[in-house]
């Protein structure tokens, strides 16, 4: 897929700098140019997280591996970065055959080998190089951590080739130079050229398309850090469905997506914008992504990238966008200074999430959603010991680190306590919505350490500084933020308890040796929401293995979830199905993992299988087998271990 991009990232701030006087351009092809701002300064070892520098290869800088390079893919002009060129033919003298090279000044072999990369050390090496096979002529399908090409196998038509950007959280470094570092704001443009019948979207403010050469420019007027630029390519079209917002997706996909979010997404605008002040990045527009796609959503400004699993058919999984809304003001607006201080963007994000919830869907609903996050809290923390350094707020990430390796539900769920705790300190709702509208005011367009937030909080609020509120013993400020654990404040969930009990209740009906079916059938639970309904098969599942013939019976009761294409509800009855290795159903089981690639979906089911009966690893091995094309290299990887490891129980 030829895509010729070029551009400029005007600086904008390094660590809440103006900076001012000239500048310094370079420029890849293929790639952004970013300036250099001048008032940059090599950062404190504080604040170098996410910053290039020498140590061990990252993910995110290992060579492509060329056993993904697939001779069907989409076709690339040329793949540059600043380690590793692979040419196409044309770029040759020849014209006949592509052509690699690496260039390793200063310090660019370290992602080619591990090492010690400095000119202070010399050594002798020996290599062996394998070419497994030619590589096919102007036919490469580059998947890497960053920029994702996608077969046509891999996306929703089956037709035509697609690809994305993932940033988040030091990946940009390979789309384009530049300072991939969250510390660092600025605006950019960019120019897009593709192939006759493919369009391209970026996360900016501003975009034209010139019909002529199917050349695309975008301009973001707004700051933003590096992680935040995304591009995606493919046979992608749109539709209105709100005063600010359109849907993007395939073509096969764009009428359900129309149906699904129409007049949804003002409303969640709306209330964000009472809640926390206007929103400032012009449109708010959503991309399904291909069934690939392995991330529940990313939230790029102006446009959303999402996994098209939130297409349930009933709007019963709209509210998931919620969370990527709120990152409007929380993350991309304020912004975490470095990847050690990951729950303000996070935690931030899951109170604002919930406030906006409260109001549309109310206290009882929201509380048994966030009674799901806490379990998934306690889940992780019951898997790596409480005291596990990641369980801090504040986490210290090495050089050479990649923060993508510290990721996990701790700067969710634990910053959602502590922001929580705030709000308990305050005692006032209105008061805090206040104050979190004050926030984002001081900080919009902005990157700030914990110490900068709880400092504006105590000035904010100058009683509670004088009451010494950040000290309170086993509740300090710097508990929260340094010491590893549970936390130390839970919110009331109680409200949720009206939704919880009756869900409680009918998993005991169910999982009894002798099934009560007249009390069961009158739980009506024809009303009950996706979160009530996940509570509840949580609870089977947590109970499972249930008596012989009690699943095809709860299968036969409520077709509302065996039937469901609510992809929450489909993963927690093919958990239940293997579990209680209900084979009658493992059909439902394929069907799942043949319609998407999530990751969060795939990898649970492929542990359930493998750790269950011998009928469940063959079907493991044979819905791999039959779908590793359409997964991502990630997902694809993680399933190779699963499928590599000694099965629980041989």
């Amino acid at each position: 897929m030829p895509c010729a991009l070029s551009g400029h990232v005007h600086p904008y701030s390094v660590r809440n700098r103006n900076p001012s006087g000239n500048t310094h351009s370079c420029f890849a092809q293929g790639m952004v140019q970013q300036a250099v701002p001048p008032a940059f300064k090599e950062p404190s070892p504080e604040q170098a997280v996410g910053v290039p520098r020498p140590g061990p290869v990252s993910q995110a800088q290992r060579l492509p591996d060329t056993e993904h390079r697939d001779p069907q893919g989409p076709e690339i002009t040329s793949v540059c970065s600043n380690r590793v060129s692979w040419l196409d033919s044309f770029q040759t003298a020849q014209k006949e055959r592509p052509f690699l090279y690496t260039s390793g000044f200063p310090v660019l072999n370290r992602s080619l080998s591990p090492g010690f990369h400095t000119p202070a050390i010399k050594s002798t090496y020996s290599v062996k190089i394998q070419v497994k096979s030619p590589i096919p002529h102007r036919k490469l399908s580059l998947v890497s951590h960053q920029v994702c090409w996608l077969t046509p196998e891999q996306t929703a038509g089956k037709q035509k080739p697609y690809m994305y950007t993932q940033g988040q959280a030091v990946l940009n470094r390979s789309f384009f130079p530049g300072f991939d570092t969250p510390s660092v704001k600025s605006t950019y443009s960019a120019t897009i050229k593709v192939p006759e019948g493919f369009t391209a979207v970026m996360s900016a403010t501003t975009w034209e398309k010139q019909e002529k050469d199917n050349t695309f420019t975008f301009k973001m007027s707004q700051p933003i850090p590096s992680y935040l630029i995304a591009l995606a390519v493919g046979d992608i079209v749109s539709a209105e469905v709100g005063p600010r917002s359109h849907v993007w997706a395939e073509p096969c996909l764009i009428e359900a997506a129309k149906k699904e979010y129409d007049g949804v997404i003002e409303e969640f605008l709306a209330v964000g914008e009472k809640l926390f002040g206007p929103y400032v990045w012009d449109r708010y527009d959503v991309l399904f992504m291909p069934p690939s796609f392995p991330f529940g959503g990313m939230e790029n400004p102006c446009i959303t990238f999402v996994t098209p699993c939130l297409l349930a058919g009933d709007r019963s999984l709209v509210d998931v966008i919620i969370h990527e809304i709120s990152h409007s003001w929380f993350g991309n607006l304020v912004t975490n200074a470095n990847w050690g201080e990951f729950w303000l963007n996070e935690g931030f994000t899951m109170y604002a999430q919930r406030r906006i919830s409260t109001i549309v869907y109310g206290a009882a609903y929201t509380c048994l959603e966030a009674a799901t996050g806490r379990a998934l809290l306690r889940q992780h923390m019951d898997n790596t010991g409480e005291d596990h350094p990641l369980n801090k707020l504040r986490v210290k990430i090495e050089p050479g680190v990649d923060p993508d390796d510290t990721y996990n539900e701790t700067p969710y769920e634990k910053g959602y306590c502590f922001v929580s705790y705030l709000a308990h300190l305050v005692g006032d709702q209105s008061k805090f919505d206040a104050f979190l509208q004050a926030y984002v005011n001081q900080f919009k367009f902005q990157s700030i350490m914990a110490d900068e937030a709880l400092e504006f909080f105590l000035e904010y609020f100058p009683e509670l500084k004088k009451k010494g509120v950040a000290t309170i013993p086993g509740f300090e400020f710097d508990r929260w933020l340094n010491t590893p654990g549970w936390p130390p404040y839970l919110p009331d969930l109680s409200p949720g308890e009206t939704l919880m009990k009756p869900a409680e209740g009918l998993a005991e009906l169910w999982a009894a040796s002798s099934l009560n079916m007249e009390a069961i059938k009158a739980v009506d639970i024809s009303a009950w929401k996706t979160y009530q309904l996940v509570f509840f098969l949580d609870k089977i599942l947590q109970k499972s293995p249930l008596p012989d013939g009690t699943v095809a019976k709860l299968s036969e009761t409520y077709p509302k979830i065996s039937r469901a294409q609510n992809a929450e509800l489909r993963l927690r009855w093919c958990q239940i199905v293997l579990k209680n290795n209900h084979e009658p159903e493992f059909g439902k089981v394929k069907e799942f993992l043949h319609s998407q690639g999530k990751q969060k979906y795939t990898l649970p089911l492929y542990r359930a299988m493998w750790s269950g009966s011998e009928s469940a690893r063959a079907l493991a091995v044979e819905t791999f087998s039959a779908t590793a094309s359409k997964l991502h290299v990630n997902v694809r990887n993680y399933v190779k271990k699963i499928l590599a490891s000694e099965p629980v129980g041989t």
